[in-house]
């Protein structure tokens, strides 16, 4: 027995051993801290082309928006002095009124101005959004531009449906497929815009229909290829197009985990359509909508 425990007691234990990672080498580290490097690179022009995009189209916007501040401007003015020459109170008080309607007016104007101008830090930042009223917003910008060159709006919203998305951003889609749609007619012609929501009820569907020159069946697969460009000079205002805006739109929408689809036919308009993940509206607005009602 005690044979057996001296056996036992010698017997020869390997030590446990516990290897460490292996290291990269210092060529492996180099590439990938070169390639790090380069992505960043990669999404910081990316965000400067949709920065300048948007810049852009601000510019587009700026004459037909000023106007419209100058016309909620006016009133503000007229109806200031009206009621400083006017003792009578009850005509002081309408004046009044007046005046504060065309200061929410011109504030909701330069607001969204400053929205589109001034995105915010975070690009990839979600909420639900109503896009029906995105859609009014966007309209209040661009309407002034529409009408100065002969481009009928038809506007159709089927329903007033959420989406989870960085509203910024989607305005900046809406409005380059709007100057889009509007340089497509030169002559003018009907623009039609429609919000609705898919048969499913999972995408949210909003289209820009123009009645312009079409896209060639060659060229529509290119279309959001960065810098191709349909147009081939200046529109009647002196602008042209980089090639750029489309490639932004389309990035923009996949990053909402969306699609972007055109279809054209020559001599028969375009149509432009963004499929957007819906959303149910924010539990708050719930309530206060159920509260209302009550």
């Amino acid at each position: 027995m005690s044979r057996m425990i001296k056996s036992h007691a010698e017997r020869h234990v390997e030590p446990l051993s516990i290897s460490p990672e292996p290291r990269l080498s210092p060529e492996t580290e180099t590439e990938t801290d070169q390639s790090t490097s380069t992505l960043d690179q990669v999404e910081a022009l990316r965000r400067q082309v949709t920065a300048l995009q948007r810049i852009s189209s601000l510019g587009i916007l700026a004459g037909g928006v000023f106007h419209e501040l100058n016309n909620a401007l006016t009133p503000i003015l007229n109806y200031a002095k009206l009621g400083l020459r006017n003792p009578d109170p009850d005509y002081r008080e309408r004046a009044l009124k007046r005046i504060l309607e065309g200061a929410q007016r011109a504030t909701t104007i330069t607001g969204s101005m400053l929205g589109l101008s001034r995105p915010g830090r975070d690009p990839n930042h979600r909420e639900p959004v109503d896009l029906g009223r995105l859609v009014e917003d966007v309209l209040r910008l661009v309407g002034k531009d529409l009408t100065r060159n002969r481009a009928r709006l038809d506007l159709q919203i089927a329903s007033r449906p959420f989406a989870r998305v960085n509203a910024i951003q989607i305005q900046q889609v809406l409005i380059n497929l709007l100057i889009n749609a509007r340089q497509a007619m030169p002559e003018g012609g009907v623009l039609r815009l429609r919000l609705a929501v898919d048969p499913s009820g999972r995408m949210v569907e909003l289209s820009v229909a123009d009645q312009g020159v079409g896209i060639a069946p060659e060229h529509l697969r290119s279309i959001f290829e960065p810098f191709f460009s349909t147009k081939t000079g200046p529109d009647a205002a002196g602008l042209g197009g980089t090639g750029l805006g489309l490639a932004v739109c389309r990035d923009i929408v996949e990053a909402h985990h969306g699609r972007i689809r055109a279809e054209s036919r020559r001599g028969q308009g375009s149509t432009f359509t963004l499929l957007l993940p819906a959303c149910p509206p924010p539990s708050d607005l719930d309530a206060s909508t159920q509260a209302g009602a009550a």
